[in-house]
């Protein structure tokens, strides 16, 4: 198949995108062995022409050679951008200065981001309409609609549905960066690693989100879901939406009950620090409705715990103070928090020093950082801890306990 073509995956439908297999790495974070594809549509009515995203403005040649073989730019009365990330967007402002009948849409929270996006020389299009969930744009005999999908993973994201063929135009929803030209899942090479590993690093961050916009889309009349990058998914399509939902859903979730969950990392040089952790779990564990963990990270990768973190409700710290830091293993852990959704989550720190005692500070301005809430001061001990600040360790794992037993969520549960 040539480069240059256009691609039918619906009569009608069209696929206009760019491949770009030679990406070994996207936006810093993610690897791509595979290369990705920046997925853009054409959608013809009896009245008018939609354009559903464009691609990365290094790749606009090969995005227009394919749209012109399948439209007139007169014909294009819509473009809709479900998505304002440069790799999306980036033929945008050429697209609008050739469709000059065009008006586009975009959600709620997109117009400001449109304005930084454009370059000075880039005027703002002379129409947009700002769409959200049950929106509609009539192409005449097709019908697109909005369904409003924010913080996946931007807040302006959106998905758009054509209804008379059940294809969703997704986004980055079901996407994954794995570039083959024969393009459609049941074609292509294997993409089931890309599609986990996309969903981890992109989102599940954003988890609650994504179980938001599993309740608009589960109960579409899916033929087919078109996301913005990687495999047209044609074959199975309700698969994906499954497993999508049993990736946003936590694993055992009935393990804790209507517990809350306070976990205890720690590592210890001589003992001290792991003393202080057990005198914390002695504290929690007197606050009745609260399960605590006690893990030492010495004996684990700290990566193989973030999904435990990802269900907990606390999570609490102990390092001792190495060259005036805390210790790798923690700053490990804490860098693997940023895949999943901490914010509002109990936080706490401890330890014990020989000269100095940065740690506990150091760990608590990162938690801070990452969105948990931290109520209670860490404790900081020097040497080995005495009885009287053993004691202090049993009050700080009580007053974090009480904490997680007051907060709203959990209070709300109970009633």
């Amino acid at each position: 198949m040539p480069r240059d073509d256009a691609i039918e995956i619906l009569p009608g439908v069209h696929w206009v995108g760019a491949f770009d297999p030679d990406l070994r790495a996207f936006d810093l974070i993610l690897r791509t062995a595979n290369g990705t594809s920046y997925n853009a549509y054409v959608v013809r009515g009896e009245e008018g022409v939609a354009v559903i995203d464009t691609v990365k403005e290094n790749f606009s040649d090969e995005f227009f050679r394919r749209l012109e073989s399948v439209c007139n730019y007169d014909e294009i009365t819509a473009v809709v951008i479900n998505h304002l990330e440069p790799d999306h967007s980036g033929a945008l402002p050429e697209l609008l200065k050739r469709a000059k009948n065009a008006e586009v849409y975009l959600s709620t929270r997109a117009p400001l981001m449109l304005k930084a996006l454009l370059k000075p020389t880039d005027a703002m299009p002379k129409g947009f309409k700002v769409v959200s969930t049950g929106d509609t744009v009539d192409l005449g005999g097709r019908t697109l609609s909005f369904l409003t999908t924010p913080f996946l993973h931007w807040p302006d994201t959106q998905c758009t549905y054509l209804g008379e063929l059940g294809i969703l135009f997704s986004g980055d929803v079901f996407g994954c960066h794995f570039c083959d030209p024969r393009l459609f899942n049941d074609k292509v090479g294997d993409f089931r690693f890309s599609f986990e590993y996309y969903y981890a690093h992109i989102m599940r961050p954003f988890r609650e989100h994504v179980v938001k916009a599993l309740k608009l889309i589960e109960p579409l009349d899916l033929s087919m879901i078109a996301p913005a990058h990687g495999p047209i998914l044609r074959h199975g399509p309700h698969d994906y939406v499954r497993r999508y939902r049993e990736l946003a859903s936590h694993r055992l979730a009935n393990e804790a009950g209507t517990e809350k969950t306070l976990l205890v990392f720690y590592l210890s040089a001589y003992g001290n620090t792991r003393r202080m952790a057990e005198s914390i779990r002695t504290g929690a564990e007197k606050v009745e409705g609260v399960r605590v963990s006690l893990y030492d990270l010495e004996g684990g990768d700290p990566s193989i715990f973030v999904d435990l973190i990802e269900g907990a409700d606390g999570l609490v710290l102990g390092s001792p103070t190495i060259n005036g830091d805390a210790v790798k293993p923690i700053w490990d852990l804490l860098s693997s928090l940023t895949a999943i959704g901490v914010t509002g989550k109990l936080g706490a720190a401890f330890g014990s020093f020989g000269w100095s005692g940065e740690a506990v500070d150091m760990i608590e301005h990162r938690l801070k950082g990452l969105k948990f809430q931290v109520p209670v001061p860490g404790v900081k001990v020097k040497l080995t801890p005495t009885g009287d600040e053993l004691a202090q360790c049993v009050e700080l794992g009580a007053r974090l306990a009480s904490n997680l037993m007051a907060s709203p969520q959990f209070l709300a549960a109970q009633t």
